[in-house]
């Protein structure tokens, strides 16, 4: 059963002039026609850019290079999805019953996109200076643990940089295995590349980590590979 939509506006620190479209940040295409695929749209390009205005003033030293990168690491799938399950936003959506079967509201992509569709519906409501103090709390935490000076690429684009060096197909990555309650789960990825026929698997408290350090290692073992 589908929590009242209520409750998780008033836990996000939210209050809507028109309810309406709240609701319909949280429903997907598959309970119906009138769903948050518009507002995700929009919520997409207001969270991109208020993140990159947030990095611009925070890292006045970084260059275009670094910024890109620590706004990937801030507004991509796995990111977006684990702070949605942060704050139990899959509790809340409205998804059709093929997608409730499947577990629609564990999926990152879904998570990922209701999140970006709450950020559209805040604009619509409220305008650009609401989003911009919302997304600003919603995301303290992951940008206090950013660091321009300290920066390197991640596992997963050092893998990926290397295929595309190699002119090769990107990495595939895998969820495997999901176990735990829904506030301390565990997950498994698995990391194949056209390098090698040998697949890595990675475990992690997010999918984001299981894939990292699946990266991790299958970077670690393309090294041994060629020494």
């Amino acid at each position: 059963m589908v929590k009242k939509p209520e409750i998780l506006c008033k836990k996000l620190g939210l209050a809507f002039n028109q309810p309406q479209l709240f609701i319909t940040a949280l429903t997907h295409r598959s309970a119906g026609a009138h769903n948050n695929e518009r507002l995700e749209f929009l919520g997409d390009a207001i969270l991109g850019f208020v993140i990159a205005q947030k990095l611009y003033d925070a890292f006045p030293g970084a260059d275009e290079g670094t910024l890109s990168r620590l706004r990937a690491s801030l507004v991509n799938e796995s990111s977006l999805a684990e702070l949605a399950r942060k704050h139990q936003i899959g509790d809340y959506l409205f998804l059709g019953s093929g997608e409730l079967k499947s577990g629609g509201f564990r999926r990152d992509s879904i998570l990922s996109d209701a999140l970006e569709a709450i950020i559209g519906a805040i604009y619509k409501d409220q305008g650009v200076a609401a989003c911009q103090d919302w997304i600003g709390r919603i995301f303290a935490d992951n940008l206090q643990d950013l660091s321009a000076e300290n920066w390197q690429k991640d596992p997963k684009t050092q893998l990926q940089e290397l295929m595309q060096a190699k002119k090769m197909e990107l990495p595939e990555y895998i969820l495997i295995d999901m176990s735990g309650l829904a506030h301390e789960q565990t997950f498994k990825v698995r990391c194949s590349v056209a390098l090698i026929a040998e697949s890595c698997v990675g475990t992690g408290v997010s999918r984001k980590k299981a894939e990292q350090s699946a990266a991790e290692m299958m970077l670690a073992k393309l090294q041994k590979d060629s020494a």
